[in-house]
């Protein structure tokens, strides 16, 4: 394995894993210890290359002969080595501890026991987990002390459950607490499932890299679900995360270039008590889904970059935030000219621009928001995939929200909320879009219909709640073109961008593409034309 791994930028990542909703799936061993794989050999390719080059992870560590596995069958004070090897193995009464480089096969149950790898720092040590059940009463079942990777293999068809103590003996610095707990750079691999039970503290931690190639993943935690410290790469499988605190996250926040999360695959769903998906540096959604049903912040980081993959979230608070991190920061006013006027862009009026991004140049991403709904302490910028943001219903808080200035250049937003707060395209954006305040608010699930001069129904948006403005902008919205606003009528959608008639809608008036009025505060509101 490799004893030095570069930095991943924002640039690398969206440039080499751009390919919307390829994985790179598990291999899987066979009883012979050959591998199959039925996804595209070119699309894998490009994204494998990319991850073995910046993680830890190489997929041949996913490949390995059968006739090398050592197999330990587990059971409440008989635990055993039933092959015919047992190098690297001990046993010590419900402890199994592993101290070699290998393949491990374990299978059976500990109520009261713990997986200890306390291998080399050059050792790769493979664990598969072929219908185990893990439980501890003073502390975490499985945890990794040493090694220079571990890999947790999920044998297919197989179900395995990790569960740790509701309180840990020791609570000490370096402690695990965590039901999955390692030191090392670890990978999850494989197609069967895993529930782990985080009862004190954390799900899954590795205090290193982490990679999840595959799997069936079901996580509940008391606090974060899945923590990765240098990165948390999700490449394929299903992750199911339940958390008191953050859902997914990754937290080095002192090594430069480290702190960074990138999902490109597979699917992630999250229920979370504070943030959903967060990385102290760069987030990336390349590919895949990941659906946010409940959180503070739905998605938070320095750097968020949206380039495949369709995003759902859903927050108390903000859904979509470039913040914390990192950041020297510039005067708003001076850098996106102010508030108000044709172009906008910033609310300026004293906000600092930091060094703070949200791209989105891809996939689908959908926001329902009680605070702002895509929120850049810095700037922004949209060229392509569609942005639905439901944002808030109060006028303290915005559908948009970006201190610098949000840049349009391709893709389609529809960002429906309070009129408050309102931001509209910036004067360096090249595609156009037309802003829309009503003088009364529109109720939830009412279509609203942009429509151009020759009657033609270019747009219809279905908000979730009751609005007070829309900020639409496609390539279908020519500039300086005259627009009529329509409410009512029908859509082919309960939700979203879509398409309708506006037969039996009601006219709200017109508006001009291009002619954005930005928002003064509470109370006021872009004028509709």
């Amino acid at each position: 394995m490799r004893s030095f791994r570069t930095s991943l930028s924002v640039a690398a990542i969206a440039l080499a894993i751009s390919l919307a909703g390829c994985s790179t799936a598990a291999t899987s061993s066979t009883s012979t210890g050959t591998t199959s794989n039925s996804t595209n050999t070119t699309q894998q390719a490009v994204t494998a290359a990319t991850i073995e080059e910046d993680t830890h992870y190489d997929s041949d560590d996913l490949t390995w002969d059968a006739a090398t596995e050592v197999a330990i069958s587990l059971a409440d004070g008989g635990s055993k080595v039933t092959s015919s090897s047992s190098i690297g193995v001990a046993v010590d009464g419900n402890t199994v501890t592993i101290s070699a480089a290998g393949t491990y096969r374990l299978s059976g149950s500990l109520s009261d026991g713990q997986i200890v790898v306390a291998a080399g720092e050059e050792d790769t040590v493979r664990i598969i987990l072929d219908g185990v059940e893990l439980g501890n009463s003073t502390g975490s079942p499985f945890v990794v002390q040493s090694a220079d990777e571990a890999i947790v293999y999920l044998q297919d068809g197989s179900t395995n459950t990790l569960t740790d103590a509701a309180s840990y003996a020791d609570q000490g610095e370096d402690a695990p607490n965590a039901a999955l707990y390692s030191m090392a750079d670890l990978t999850i691999a494989g197609t069967g499932s895993l529930t782990v039970n985080g009862k004190s503290n954390d799900g899954i931690v590795s205090k290193d890299g982490l990679v999840m190639a595959a799997g069936k993943v079901t996580v509940d935690a008391v606090d974060d679900g899945i923590r990765g410290k240098d990165y948390t790469v999700l490449l394929d499988g299903a992750y199911q995360v339940t958390a008191g605190g953050d859902g997914v996250k990754a937290d080095n926040e002192t090594d430069e270039g480290r702190g960074w999360l990138l999902v490109s695959g597979g699917s992630l769903t999250v229920n979370a008590g504070d943030d959903g998906v967060k990385a102290f540096n760069t987030l990336t959604v390349s590919g895949g889904t990941v659906n946010v049903t409940e959180s503070e912040e739905g998605l938070e980081a320095q750097h968020i970059a949206i380039t495949g993959g369709d995003v759902s979230v859903t927050a108390n608070d903000d859904g979509v935030n470039a913040s914390g991190g990192s950041s020297t920061s510039t005067d708003a006013g001076a850098a996106a000219g102010g508030m108000g006027g044709p172009g906008g862009g910033g609310m300026g009026g004293g906000e600092t621009v930091g060094d703070y991004t949200v791209e989105v140049s891809g996939g689908t991403l959908t926001i329902n928001s009680e605070g702002d709904g895509l929120d850049s302490n810095g700037n922004a910028t949209i060229s392509g995939g569609t942005v639905v943001v439901n944002g808030p219903t109060n006028d303290g808080n915005g559908a948009l929200d970006v201190n610098g200035e949000l840049t349009v250049t391709g893709g389609t937003i529809a960002a429906a909320g309070s009129a408050g707060m309102a931001v509209t395209p910036g004067t360096s954006s090249t595609q156009s879009g037309v802003q829309v305040t009503f003088d009364s608010s529109v109720s939830a699930g009412t279509p609203v219909h942009i429509v151009d001069s020759a009657g033609a129904v270019i747009a219809t948006f279905v908000t979730t709640k009751t609005i007070a403005s829309l900020v639409y902008s496609s390539s279908a919205i020519t500039d300086g073109a005259t627009y009529t606003v329509y409410t009512g009528g029908s859509a082919d959608a309960e939700s979203g961008v879509t398409s309708g008639s506006i037969t039996g809608a009601e006219e709200q008036g017109t508006v001009t593409a291009g002619q954005y009025t930005q928002a003064q505060g509470p109370g006021g509101g872009g004028g509709r034309r």
